[in-house]
């Protein structure tokens, strides 16, 4: 649909039209103005597998952890920043048809983030946590920090959050608010880069 809600809106686009849209508004000015000559270069005015940076799609965009439930919370965000995109766009355009096909997209991710989120409260449940991964023996992590919150902002306004005292979330804890970190150590002592990396010589004052 949105490949074929491009290709559309790019034929026979009037010069006149893209003009006075340039004068009307001064974001879209900046975007034509810096339109993407791969576009006409490369697709002759069709649509690309890019994003809007021009960015071709890869694999690096799939999200395969080997964890059903990292992978589906990684789902609900890319949907809520789907939604999110969209109806941004739905505020910045007059087009009818425009706006009539993001309405069904707006819908259609309404769903899909009530599928994931769904699928994510299901993948809780029946591991009994909500950390990743469920299966991890806490026994061999830090617990006696697991539940600290430190503080590095001004102020102590942090510490009213439900995220600062009370009931872990997951059950297994008490949240603690901290002004600081607690100092375990001492401050350490780096070796230098070895020579051969070239990196910036040591002051010589």
């Amino acid at each position: 649909m949105l490949a074929t809600m491009v290709a559309r809106l790019l034929e026979d686009a009037p010069v006149e039209e893209q003009e006075k849209a340039m004068a009307n508004d001064p974001t879209i000015g900046a975007i034509i103005s810096g339109m993407n000559p791969q576009h006409a270069i490369v697709a002759g005015l069709g649509p690309r597998p890019a994003d809007s940076m021009g960015n071709p799609w890869s694999g690096g965009y799939i999200i395969a952890s080997g964890n059903l439930l990292a992978d589906f919370r990684a789902n609900l965000n890319a949907e809520s920043q789907g939604r999110l995109q969209v109806a941004r766009i739905y505020e910045m355009i007059d087009d009818r048809g425009v706006k009539d096909l993001l309405a069904v997209l707006l819908a259609r991710d309404s769903y899909h983030q009530n599928l994931w989120a769904s699928a994510v409260k299901e993948l809780e449940e029946n591991e009994g946590s909500i950390l990743v991964p469920s299966t991890f023996n806490r026994e061999n992590e830090r617990k006696d920090i697991a539940y600290d919150f430190y503080n590095f902002s001004e102020g102590d306004e942090s510490r009213e959050g439900s995220w600062a005292s009370g009931e872990a979330l997951d059950g297994e804890g008490e949240y603690q608010w901290l002004a600081e970190p607690k100092i375990e150590g001492a401050k350490p002592t780096l070796q230098r880069v070895t020579p051969k990396m070239y990196g910036t010589p040591p002051s010589k004052k």
